[in-house]
């Protein structure tokens, strides 16, 4: 079965290592410091034989060159950005096969925070437990990415496609922000039951220290905002707060978008 460790860089990253632990190889998700990658592998003679992408931003990529320098392998990352070291350009539907962990990820084009930002989705088996997907930027718990490069609609339609998968998809993101998106949530749906217990057991968990990703899949859709834009709570929040009628999903997201915005 395949497991996750997490790495943590800078103040609020996650560098998320894929394994089996009866085996020394290693996955390396989206290293953007090489120094406390190198750290855990060398404390745990690991063997990294991949690394994956899933946008340009520095603090998912700072750290491949220093981890090449030290293990040569491969670099899987998205072919519609511009990424030093990349040698496997990867588009919405390929296939990534990592024949030492016996696992493959599906590549989902989801622009939005960037313009080639990519997922990649492990799918549930018998082997391998349940899915998992790792997002980077795009969706976060109790969130969603800021939009640099991408439209509303582009995320909008980004989010819809992570959102079909199944709920108890293992949501992997980048950063530490739970407990600021849950309070927006609040702000946006205060009258969600669901939303209310998960911001009082993510207090919890970081009074403690412990990290609050991954989450799941099926609690995003019931809590956070930005993968429930055609609820009747939301539309009636973006409507309040942008003063007109919404008509679409799409405009739906971009006015609670904007909001959380103004409020950063």
């Amino acid at each position: 079965m395949l497991t996750v460790q997490t790495v943590n860089a800078f103040e609020d990253n996650y560098i998320w290592l894929i394994r089996h632990l009866d085996l020394p190889q290693v996955v390396i998700v989206d290293p953007g410091d090489a120094t406390p990658v190198i750290a855990a592998i060398t404390a745990q003679s690991l063997k990294p034989v991949a690394i994956l992408i899933t946008h340009h931003h520095w603090d998912h990529v700072g750290g491949i060159e220093d981890l090449l320098a030290r293990w040569p392998m491969p670099v899987y990352g998205p072919a519609r950005e511009t990424i030093p070291h990349i040698s496997q350009p990867l588009v919405n539907g390929d296939n990534v096969h990592i024949e030492a962990l016996s696992a493959d990820f599906q590549v989902l084009h989801v622009p939005g925070h960037t313009a080639g930002h990519i997922a990649y989705h492990h799918p549930a088996s018998n082997t391998d437990g349940d899915g998992m997907i790792f997002v980077g930027d795009t969706l976060f718990t109790g969130g969603c990415g800021r939009l640099f490069e991408g439209t509303p609609a582009q995320m909008h339609d980004s989010l819809e496609r992570i959102a079909a998968l199944p709920d108890d998809t293992r949501v992997y993101c980048a950063h530490e922000y739970t407990e600021d998106n849950l309070a927006f949530a609040r702000i946006a749906e205060p009258d969600n039951p669901a939303l209310q217990t998960r911001q009082q057991t993510v207090q919890q968990q970081r009074r403690q220290g412990h990290a609050t990703v991954p989450s799941l899949l099926g609690e995003e859709k019931a809590t956070n905002p930005f993968l429930r834009c055609g609820q009747a709570g939301i539309i009636r929040a973006a409507e309040g707060f942008s003063g007109r009628r919404l008509h679409t999903g799409a405009e739906v997201f971009a006015v609670v978008r904007h909001w959380k915005d103004t409020l950063d």
